[in-house]
């Protein structure tokens, strides 16, 4: 993903995203709800999820757009990725939500 290819206002969080401790297969990741495939859209490299593509996160907002959002003039429209990874841990199913993504 190039930079064109950003939308405004937000950035490129990073491509790596930390296994919870102890985590064991099977692992199903997800990205904003949707399920990724591994092999395509990422790889398991020891204890690190890496993906073929950068998480894309919301950039901070300035006081003057929250205001403007709060009292309702406009809007947010930026993207902002979450990723979630269902995994097991002594024989039970946990899930790990909008782990963090670790910068390039």
């Amino acid at each position: 993903m190039s930079d064109s290819e950003i939308p405004k206002g937000s950035y490129a969080a990073g491509r790596r995203a930390l296994l919870p401790r102890g985590a064991e297969r099977p692992l199903t990741v997800f990205v904003n709800g949707v399920v990724q495939v591994e092999g395509s859209d990422y790889e398991v490299q020891g204890r690190e999820i890496v993906f073929s593509r950068p998480i894309l996160k919301e950039e901070k907002l300035s006081g003057l757009r929250w205001l403007s959002m709060l009292i309702g003039v406009v809007g947010t429209y930026r993207k902002h990725e979450t990723v979630d990874i269902e995994y097991r841990l002594g024989g039970q199913t946990r899930l790990a939500s909008d782990v963090p993504i670790v910068p390039d």
